[in-house]
């Protein structure tokens, strides 16, 4: 268990509550550690409960922690910045930033340029601890990269990236959740087409999909390999592979993740 003096996540919504569960989840630190913000209070009772604390001032929250995350929507970050710039102490803060769209530099001109800030974009599947998050930062000491590094690996894999990658890194991995999770469903309706009852038809669907993935991560194979052992001459995958082709799936894939980059790169105003 690590011995931080305190994790303030300013922002508990999705990310945040996912981060949170996380971390107490992989035994990194206790809930009493973990301060969660958010401006109305009643969407953290049960996070109360479990024995997290809770507030709406985030100036209070970062005074009483060593690792600040930000996790606000990017259009509610500059007013954030404001609020808690005089509670920042270069000496004794580490900023974490899961806010797309938002360079290193851009959260320094706001709370100095001495104060360590990295990067991360995660995503929910951070709850359960199978998350890919990417780091990246233009300033973090080798102490701090191995405290963000230990943080994030602790509730899935970790890949540090060049800063510059952070937009499209949103738009493969926090994005790519929502993607694959659209991939299962249309599998499991096409299993209720084809004679499955829907509960079936998704249970199916959801752990073909996870044997897929392992499979490329346990034999650090390639998806055409993989593809190769399962389809046969005239036979009925390569019928479907070459119908899904036709009809543009990776196409539309492609074309997804790169409109998402872009607009991952839209969100957050300087000014």
């Amino acid at each position: 268990m690590s011995n931080i003096r305190g994790i303030a996540i300013l922002g508990s919504g999705n990310i945040g509550l996912s981060l949170a569960k996380g971390l107490v989840k992989s035994d990194y630190c206790l809930p009493g550690k973990i301060i969660l913000t958010r401006r109305n209070l009643q969407h953290l009772a049960v996070q109360q409960q479990q024995g997290f604390k809770v507030t709406d001032d985030n100036f209070a929250a970062v005074a009483q922690s060593s690792i600040v995350i930000l996790a606000v929507l990017p259009q509610q970050l500059n007013a954030l910045l404001e609020k808690i710039a005089a509670a920042i102490d270069p000496q004794k803060h580490l900023v974490i930033s899961v806010i797309s769209g938002v360079s290193c530099s851009d959260i320094r001109f706001k709370l100095g340029n001495k104060v360590q800030v990295v990067r991360a974009m995660p995503n929910t599947a951070i709850a359960i601890g199978e998350s890919m998050t990417c780091i990246a930062s233009d300033n973090l000491d080798e102490k701090n990269i191995a405290e963000v590094s230990k943080m994030f690996n602790t509730v899935g894999e970790v890949i540090k990236i060049n800063e510059e990658l952070m937009t499209s890194a949103t738009a493969l991995c926090a994005c790519g959740v929502a993607f694959f999770l659209r991939s299962v469903r249309a599998a499991s309706q096409g299993g209720v087409e084809i004679g499955f009852h829907a509960e079936d038809a998704l249970r199916m669907a959801a752990q073909t999909a996870k044997g897929a993935a392992a499979l490329l991560l346990e034999l650090n194979s390639h998806p055409e390999q993989e593809i190769d052992k399962v389809t046969s001459p005239k036979g009925c995958t390569i019928a479907g592979l070459n119908e899904m082709e036709h009809q543009g799936f990776s196409s539309s894939m492609i074309k997804g993740i790169k409109l998402s980059a872009q607009k991952a790169g839209e969100l957050y105003k300087k000014e």
